[in-house]
C-alpha cells in the first residue's frame, strides 16, 4: 500500500549523546576515528592554540549559530573535529551551494582533458534547445560566465527552471538576459546546473559519475549521491550528499594545488584560476555587515577576508581554506546569519593560528577534548510537567478537522521516552522521543508540507531523523525532530490545558531561511 503524503517515521535505534573527537598519533590525548584518511596531530604541535578552538566553539554556541560539525586541519593534519549529536562523522550531510565547488571542479577536469575551454559559447553545447531567436547576450555567453555568476541575468534562473515542464537547459536558454555577460554578478544556481548539463552533454555521464574516478576515488570520498533534475542531470548547484570529512578533503586538495598524497589529481592552473579573484560580487544579503560577500568571486569559489577562499552553502556550510596559514576549516550548520559564523572564526579561531609550533598546553587540550566529546543538540531536561505527564499519558485526543487530515493525537510516557502518535485516518504517524538521549528513526518527507528538500530526487526524501522531548513548563511539551542528514529540524509544541491540547509545528527553515513559511496548521483537540 502506498504511504500517506504526511511524514512517516519508523523507529530504529537509540542515539548516544556525545561525540568522539579528533585523534592523533600514539602520543595523542585524542582517539583517532578509524574511518579517516587524514593524519592527526595536537593543535599546539601544528601551531594552533587549543584555547582558540575552544573559544570559537563556545562563542558559536553562546550566539546560537547552530553548528552541526567542525573539522580543523593544519599542515594537512586534523587538529580538532566534533559533531553535535545526533550528527555523526560517518553520516552524509545534504549540501546546498557548497555543491557548486564540486561542479566547477568537474569543469576543471574537463578543461584539462581538452573537452572544452572556459571561452566556449554556451549555445554550442545545446543546438537543439536554443530559442527561435538567439539574443546577442545569449550568443556571447561563455562557460566562464557560468562559473563566475556573470551570465547577465537579473534574477536566479533556477526557480523558473524547476517550475517548468520543459528541460531545465531549454528553460535557461529561453530566459531573457538583461546585462552583457561578464559585466553583472548575480548568484544564479541555474548557471551551475548548466555546468552540470555541459559535463553530461560532453561525456554522457552525470557529474557524480564523471567525478567518481577523477576526484572521489583518489580522495576516498565514499557513498556520495547527488540530486537529479527530471532529465537525470545532477542539479549541480545543490543536492550533493557527502560527509564533513569530504568537505575537508576538497579543501585540502585545493590547498595543496591539486596534489593528493603526493600525486597530481587536479590541474594546478585550474586550482589557481578557480580560487582567485575573477569578478566583483554582491548578494542581497551582502551589506556592510556581511563583508565576506564583497571580497570577489572565482569559479564557484568565494574570496574571503584574511586572504582565505571558500566554498559555501546556505545555512552555514563552509569549506574555508588559507594558503598563507596552510589551514582548512570545514563546518556544517543551520543559521540565518552566515556572516556570524565567519566572524566567529575570524574573531576567535584565527588569532590562535601561529606561524610555528606552540608550547604544549595540557590544560586547554584537556578542556577542548572534553568539549568536543560532549557536543550535542539534545534539549536540556527541566524536571517540569510531571503532573501533566501523568494525567495525559495514554489518553486519546480527538482533533478538530484540519487541512492535513490528522484526526487523533496521543502521548504515552515511560521512564526514558514518550511515544507520540498522530493518526491520519487509519494510518499512524509514530515518533518515539528520547528523554535523556535522541531516539533515531527514518522519515519520508513529502514535498509539501514541509518542503525540506529541494528538487525531486527520491533518494533525498527518505531522511534519517532523531527525536527528543522536554517539558518547557508544567503544561508545555516540546518535541524536536532533527533531520540529521540535512541541516533542518521540526519543533512540535504541545500545550495541555483542561483536558485539551494545542499542537503547533515550526520547521527550522521558517525561522532561519528568508521566504520560507510554515504551512502546517495548529491542531486542537480534546481528550476522550
Amino acid at each position: 500500500m502506498s504511504l500517506p503524503r504526511r511524514t512517516f517515521i519508523k523507529n530504529t535505534t537509540i542515539g548516544v549523546a556525545g561525540l568522539s573527537l579528533s585523534g592523533l598519533v600514539s602520543q595523542s590525548i585524542f582517539a583517532a576515528p578509524t574511518t579517516y584518511t587524514f593524519l592527526h596531530s595536537l593543535p599546539e604541535t601544528e601551531g594552533i592554540a587549543s584555547s582558540a578552538i575552544l573559544q570559537f566553539i563556545n562563542a558559536a554556541e553562546k550566539s546560537n549559530l547552530g553548528l552541526h560539525s567542525l573539522m580543523v586541519l593544519r599542515n594537512g593534519k586534523i587538529v580538532a573535529q566534533g559533531w553535535w549529536d545526533p550528527y555523526k562523522p560517518e553520516l552524509r550531510h545534504m549540501m546546498f551551494s557548497l555543491s557548486k565547488s564540486f561542479t566547477s571542479t568537474a569543469i576543471g577536469f574537463a578543461v584539462s582533458e581538452g573537452l572544452l575551454t572556459v571561452e566556449d559559447k554556451i549555445t554550442s553545447f545545446f543546438p537543439n534547445e536554443l530559442p527561435a531567436t538567439i539574443s546577442p547576450y545569449l550568443q556571447q555567453m561563455q562557460v566562464k560566465h557560468l562559473l563566475t555568476m556573470t551570465t547577465g541575468h537579473d534574477r536566479d534562473t533556477s526557480r523558473t527552471m524547476r517550475g517548468n515542464n520543459q528541460p531545465w537547459t531549454k528553460t535557461f536558454l529561453s530566459l531573457p538576459i538583461q546585462h552583457e555577460p561578464g559585466t553583472f554578478f548575480l548568484y544564479n544556481s541555474g548557471a551551475t546546473y548548466m555546468q552540470s548539463a555541459i559535463i553530461t552533454k560532453l561525456t554522457g555521464k552525470t557529474v557524480l559519475n564523471y567525478l567518481t574516478p577523477r576526484l572521489f576515488k583518489p580522495l576516498e570520498i565514499k557513498g556520495a549521491d547527488w540530486e537529479v533534475s527530471p532529465q537525470g542531470i545532477n542539479t549541480g548547484a545543490y543536492g550533493l550528499r557527502i560527509k564533513t570529512e569530504d568537505i575537508a578533503k576538497l579543501g585540502l586538495l585545493y590547498l595543496q594545488n591539486g596534489i593528493w598524497k603526493g600525486k597530481r589529481v587536479l590541474n594546478a592552473d585550474w586550482v589557481d584560476k578557480a580560487t582567485t579573484y575573477k569578478v566583483p560580487n554582491a548578494l542581497l544579503q551582502g551589506t556592510d555587515k556581511s563583508p565576506d560577500w564583497h571580497q570577489g568571486y572565482g569559479y564557484n569559489f568565494w574570496r574571503c577576508q584574511h586572504n582565505f577562499f571558500r566554498g559555501d552553502g546556505a545555512m552555514g556550510q563552509y569549506c574555508l581554506v588559507s594558503r598563507d596559514l596552510n589551514t582548512v576549516i570545514a563546518i556544517t550548520a543551520e543559521t540565518a546569519n552566515m556572516q556570524s559564523i565567519l566572524d566567529a572564526v575570524w574573531d576567535n579561531l584565527l588569532p590562535g593560528i601561529k606561524p610555528s609550533a606552540l608550547p604544549a598546553d595540557p590544560v586547554n587540550q584537556s578542556a577542548l577534548k572534553k568539549k568536543l566529546a560532549s557536543l550535542t543538540l539534545l534539549p536540556q531536561q527541566t524536571g517540569l510537567g510531571k503532573n501533566t505527564q501523568a494525567a495525559i499519558s495514554g489518553k486519546i485526543f480527538k482533533l478538530v478537522n484540519n487541512v492535513i487530515n490528522i484526526n487523533e493525537a496521543s502521548f504515552t510516557f515511560n521512564k526514558n521516552s514518550c511515544t507520540f502518535i498522530l493518526k491520519e485516518g487509519a494510518y499512524e504517524h509514530k515518533v518515539i522521543c528520547g528523554t535523556e538521549n535522541w531516539i533515531k528513526g527514518e522519515t519520508i518527507i513529502p514535498n509539501s508540507p514541509p518542503n525540506l528538500v529541494l528538487g525531486n530526487n527520491k533518494a533525498t526524501l527518505r531522511t534519517k531523523v532523531a527525536a527528543a522531548g522536554v517539558w518547557a513548563d508544567d503544561k508545555t511539551y516540546v518535541i524536536t525532530l532533527q533531520y540529521f542528514e540535512t541541516p533542518h529540524s521540526d519543533t512540535i509544541t504541545c500545550v495541555f490545558d483542561n483536558n485539551t491540547v494545542n499542537i503547533k509545528f515550526v520547521n527550522s527553515m521558517s525561522v532561519k531561511s528568508p521566504g520560507f513559511r510554515e504551512s502546517r496548521p495548529a491542531l486542537q483537540g480534546i481528550a476522550v
